[in-house]
């Protein structure tokens, strides 16, 4: 039996799993709760992003990778592991598997090093470490082999991933710190600063998700809100509308967009004509984002779409890289 080979797209918000053959296997969130006095891990995943912000002192729910990076290298670790043997299986040390993992486009040799250790320890035969611009081209089932430009942003958690790619490189990319996240954050700030409500990470993403955006959008959406008043200290609800979030996160876009002219200003004018002709594609989750499309296509005078599966759009093509280049060397 051929060893399986396994794509793994290691964000900051989510984990993707993808084995070759299947798809993708698993998608999680990357939090890890541990107990602080034994340091024994209490859940991965799903069961531990339930308990962000709601956990009693000796129990600590984090997300070992901050902007892409990984910030704690035991949980990662763990987590890989975990991960790892929930898509293949416990079995699957008898032939260790080809891993291909994905990490932003400006990350360091030191950190891409830890990635590395990461998936070894984790049981890997044989590690490759993807920039996550080239995976989400692929993904997006763009031929990135040809001699033509092709510009992918794609928009995680806690980066935001812009490149021109072409002949199965990356000709100019640019990595900023601004995503998913930040979105949350800046909603956070937002509520405390308009409303006097303090708000967490979760119910942040719930208004995001849900009425969030980042154009006028034709009829102004509202939902309700649930928070402690800081006056007061008591709980209080609160109604907010799509046209907030817009003012909301006005900034966090704005550096987006000002991410993506500035990686066309330093494109080759023969691939400028490229981009102009095919137009930007946006993968990720943070692209699912309401007016995203509208505001890059307004702010570039380029015409922009999402890819189909913008979340899963790194894990396919995470995996599908080593096939691919696995062809190539035979």
């Amino acid at each position: 039996m051929a060893s399986s080979d396994i794509g793994i797209d290691l964000g900051t918000a989510s984990i993707l799993v993808y084995v070759k053959g299947k798809g993708v296997v698993l998608k999680e969130p990357s939090v890890v709760a541990y107990d602080r006095d034994t340091n024994k891990i209490r859940a991965i995943g799903e069961e531990a992003r339930l308990m962000l912000g709601r956990t009693p002192g000796n129990i600590v729910a984090v997300r070992p990778l901050r902007q892409g990076v990984i910030s704690n290298y035991t949980a990662t670790e763990k987590m890989l592991k975990y991960f790892i043997q929930k898509a293949v299986g416990k079995n699957f040390f008898g032939r260790r598997p080809r891993i291909s993992v994905c990490v932003p486009s400006g990350v360091t040799e030191v950190e891409k090093r830890a990635v590395e250790d990461a998936a070894y320890q984790a049981g890997a035969r044989d590690v490759t470490i993807i920039e996550e611009p080239v995976a989400a081209a692929i993904g997006a089932g763009i031929d990135i082999n040809r001699a033509c430009g092709n510009m992918i942003v794609d928009i995680g958690g806690g980066t935001t991933d812009i490149a021109v790619i072409s002949l199965g490189g990356t000709v100019v990319s640019t990595s900023i710190k601004t995503a998913g996240d930040d979105f949350d954050e800046a909603i956070v700030r937002f509520m405390r600063k308009r409303h006097n409500l303090l708000i967490g990470e979760r119910t942040a993403e719930e208004i995001k998700i849900n009425i969030g955006t980042c154009y006028k959008r034709p009829e102004n959406i509202s939902i309700d809100i649930r928070g402690r008043n800081l006056v007061t200290g008591l709980p209080k609800t609160v109604t907010v509308t799509s046209d907030e979030t817009e003012e909301a996160l006005r900034e966090s876009t704005s550096q987006i967009v000002e991410a993506v002219h500035s990686v066309l200003e330093r494109t080759p004018p023969e691939l400028a004509a490229d981009i102009a002709d095919r137009g930007i594609v946006l993968t990720g989750g943070g692209s699912l984002l309401h007016g995203l499309e509208e505001l890059i296509e307004e702010k570039t005078g380029i015409t922009t779409m999402t890819a189909e599966d913008p979340l899963t759009a790194v894990a396919i093509g995470t995996g599908k890289y080593v096939e691919l280049f696995n062809d190539k060397k035979k």
